[in-house]
């Protein structure tokens, strides 16, 4: 899985910190392996709106459905988390993107079961 995160209005310092705060969370679930992968100049294909070129990579290298569960359920609580600017986090998996923000609601909600659910089935 492929974790992309950014933070409205900062820089590269900041997302360095982000993305390493990150890392060392889902270094601690059941997870193969966890990796900062450099930006990419190109947007992946799909992407709308979230500036990848400004955005802090992980690969993430789980074990099986629960490793996904883990891994989406721990991102959702560091997004929210207490933060000055808003935070967004795209998850990719196989091809499916999903894209987080840190307001809660129930449409976000709802498609992060569609997402785990999906991917449950192919595991």
């Amino acid at each position: 899985m492929l974790v992309s995160l950014s933070e409205t209005g900062a820089d590269d310092a900041r997302l360095d910190t982000l993305t390493r705060q990150l890392r060392d969370e889902l270094r601690q679930l059941d997870v193969r392996d966890v990796r900062s992968v450099p930006a990419s100049a190109q947007p992946p294909p799909g992407s709308r709106g979230f500036d990848v070129a400004t955005a802090g990579q992980l690969a993430v290298a789980m074990v099986g459905t629960q490793g996904l569960v883990g891994v989406v359920s721990a991102v959702l609580g560091w997004l929210r988390r207490g933060h000055e600017a808003p935070r967004t986090v795209r998850l990719e998996l196989a091809g499916d993107v999903l894209e987080l923000s840190g307001a809660s609601s129930e449409e976000q909600d709802r498609l992060v079961e569609m997402f785990l659910s999906k991917h449950s089935e192919k595991g």
